[in-house]
């Protein structure tokens, strides 16, 4: 294949490979604790930021060095993978179940936005704050740093398959991780949209929402653990 095409090949599987079940999982758990679109997008590209930096460091040194990952190595990768996303769906649910919350949309200048409130502790807490808001994401950065180290080794046998050099195969590598944060933000912008349209008025059914996106997120967890558990040991 010549560079062009590999890297364009890249580019579109980054995409797709954004929209896999656990990244899905994952990143709805992060975008429920986003108060606007912009946030919510932020989330998804830090989660491909992070994403990126694992298949680079780690894709690349496997891919230069010729060297492999264990197949028991994989699989508790993977596990960690599950038991990330168990945790991140509990946290949902947790939240949900401790937080009397309810919402309400506004705007700030041009920023739609909303906000969750929790009066579980009395009214002292009804007030609200924008300090922060544009923060960096560290928790989603972490979160694909996770998804990377697990997601190396098949991209690597991906790179050398489509690759007929070294420098062709870290160039698919770095296009794929680009790919991957387009396409995280894009997933991210899609379930923000109902998160946010159901907010201001649909209280009982943004929290219907966020419900299913934790339970999601705890069952799939729990059925990556159970099925990597056995490679794993």
């Amino acid at each position: 294949m010549t560079l062009g095409s590999v890297l364009a090949f890249g580019f579109l599987i980054g995409l797709r490979h954004a929209m896999e079940a656990d990244h899905l999982a994952a990143v709805a758990t992060l975008a429920t604790r986003q108060s606007s679109l912009g946030r919510t997008v932020l989330q998804g590209a830090a989660w491909g930021v992070g994403h990126t930096l694992t298949l680079g460091l780690v894709g690349g040194f496997i891919l230069v060095l010729g060297a492999t990952i264990p197949e028991n190595v994989a699989s508790r990768l993977e596990l960690g993978v599950g038991a990330m996303l168990a945790l991140l769906g509990a946290d949902v649910l947790w939240r949900l179940a401790r937080e009397r919350v309810h919402f309400h949309a506004h705007r700030h200048g041009a920023d739609a936005h909303f906000h969750a409130h929790s009066h579980a502790q009395g009214p002292a807490h009804d007030g609200h704050s924008h300090r922060g808001w544009r923060a960096w994401p560290t928790r989603a950065v972490c979160v694909g740093m996770v998804h990377g180290m697990a997601g190396s080794a098949a991209l690597v046998l991906v790179a050398l398959d489509r690759a007929s050099s070294i420098a062709q195969g870290l160039a698919f590598i770095a296009v794929f991780g680009l790919g991957s944060i387009a396409g995280m933000a894009l997933l991210s912008m899609a379930i923000a949209l109902p998160l946010l349209a159901t907010a201001g008025r649909l209280r009982s059914a943004h929290r219907g929402l966020g419900v299913a996106v934790g339970l999601s997120s705890l069952a799939l967890g729990l059925h990556i653990v159970a099925t990597q558990l056995p490679g794993a040991l």
